[in-house]
């Protein structure tokens, strides 16, 4: 499975392409965290696993079932593969506390990338919509 446009900080917003099933070996380069026998862990920390069973495929682990338990948002899109796994609920939190949007790279009108950051010392209005 490989991650795109993240390292495995926990604050980020991980994509996978490989679908939502990935190699207990892999879990660690793929979200930063390892299977052990006390749960799910990351340095000194780790996140009781009630259920051991509940996030493994066979010989795979469940990346969505592992989302759940990591409190962070994720959604699985069947037809693609991609994988996307949002932020720690925290840190979503925080941000609407705090009012400050997080950094984040979009493209213009022109596919150009444009970052949140490049407009730092003007005022911003941010317009999110939907189609659906």
């Amino acid at each position: 499975m490989q991650a795109m446009g993240s390292d495995t900080n926990a604050n980020d917003v991980l994509m996978l392409e490989d679908g939502p099933l990935v190699d207990a070996d892999e879990l660690e380069a793929t979200l930063g965290w390892t299977l052990k026998p006390q749960g799910l862990c990351r340095d000194e920390t780790c996140v009781i696993v009630p259920d051991p069973d509940a996030i493994r495929r066979g010989d795979q682990l469940d990346v969505l079932a592992i989302a759940d338990l990591l409190d962070r948002p994720a959604v699985s899109d069947d037809a693609s593969g991609l994988v996307a796994i949002g932020v720690p609920r925290d840190r979503r939190r925080s941000a609407l506390h705090d009012q400050q949007a997080p950094e984040f790279v979009l493209p213009d009108l022109d596919g150009m990338p444009v970052a949140l950051s490049d407009h730092r010392s003007k005022k911003r209005l941010l317009v999110a919509f939907a189609s659906w």
